[in-house]
């Protein structure tokens, strides 16, 4: 008898113990290192504010910094885990032996922006003059235009205009005083520059077009030491899923725009589209795969004209810059 009740009541808990909700895990944290009012950070938002971080287990700890070269120094010293660079940075530090590897981000990358009656309507109209250009004379979109005046025009940007090397924001403001006929910014000043009236003379798809690279181009992306994700691989793949799902419903979704307007810091609707709109463009649509062979022939475009202060020793993309793990690799 005491055997038949012992059975029957190892039966009923194990019953009771199918019908109580499962203990979840606990989070993994994931540490991002982002510039304090980058646009990263609005896709952060969307993940943690849409549950998107949390559905696949992940933690966010966010960690702004004041500086780009910050987000470097902080990943190099293991102060974060991920941060956001483009590939160039990834392949020289592991020419360099480092383990740092790269998945694509962003496409978005700002073109050559004009007042729209400024008689300048194409390239060679801007021979002699002065053009404003954001993050110096290594600054990639400046490089890539480079390469391209002299594929189209036979003559290297660099002595075709008298390029003037700006921050960014006095670049835009030079630029809508009438003090500089074009601007080629990042991205989102030129969006603002878009939402002032501006218009875009001559775009990064037409440039990378010119010099021949037809597939998708990151410019951007979500970039980490390979000896990380190893030894965190529900940290990592959790991470990179919830980003891919935040950025399809910030394609698709208008409303999670209207919340995210206050981080935004816009003051009028037409930059706010701007913003909007090129932040959706520049959203990866192809394997990573692909955008790794268009890096490689970027890179050698690259190196050929920053030469070793851009990319050190090496003159072919470093094996491993584009991390093999990336979902939908």
């Amino acid at each position: 008898m005491r055997l038949i009740i012992t059975a029957r009541a190892l039966l009923l808990a194990l019953a009771c113990s199918l019908l109580l909700p499962a203990q979840a895990a606990e989070p993994v944290t994931v540490r991002v290192g982002v510039l304090q009012f980058g646009t990263v950070s609005w896709e952060l938002e969307v993940m943690r504010s849409g549950g998107f971080a949390e559905r696949e287990g992940i933690r966010l700890e966010i960690v702004p910094l004041a500086l780009k070269d910050a987000t470097n120094v902080a990943i190099q010293g293991q102060a974060v885990d991920v941060i956001v660079n483009d590939w160039i940075w990834v392949a020289r530090q592991r020419a360099e032996g480092r383990d740092f590897t790269f998945v694509p981000y962003s496409l978005a990358v700002g073109g050559l922006m004009v007042k729209p009656d400024s008689g300048i309507a194409s390239l060679a109209d801007l021979r002699g003059k002065r053009v404003g250009v954001a993050g110096g004379p290594l600054d990639k979109s400046w490089l890539l235009l480079r390469a391209y005046a002299r594929r189209t025009l036979g003559e290297d940007a660099a002595s075709l205009v008298q390029a003037d090397f700006v921050a960014p924001p006095l670049l835009n403001e030079l630029t809508l005083r009438g003090e500089l006929p074009a601007a080629l910014n990042f991205w989102h000043y030129g969006a603002r520059l878009q939402g002032a009236g501006l218009v875009e003379m001559l775009s990064m798809a037409q440039i990378l077009e010119g010099l021949g690279i037809e597939r998708e181009l990151p410019l951007v992306g979500w970039v980490f030491r390979e000896r990380w994700a190893r030894d965190n691989p529900k940290a990592i793949t959790g991470f990179l899923r919830a980003s891919l799902a935040a950025k399809a419903h910030m394609r698709d979704d208008d409303a999670v725009w209207h919340r995210l307007r206050p981080m935004m810091r816009v003051e009028d609707d037409a930059t706010f589209l701007a913003l909007r709109d090129g932040f959706r463009a520049g959203i990866p649509s192809r394997p990573p795969a692909e955008g790794e062979q268009a890096a490689r022939q970027a890179f050698a475009i690259l190196a050929a004209t920053g030469g070793t202060t851009l990319v050190g020793k090496t003159h072919t993309l470093a094996e491993g810059t584009f991390w093999s793990g990336a979902p939908g690799q």
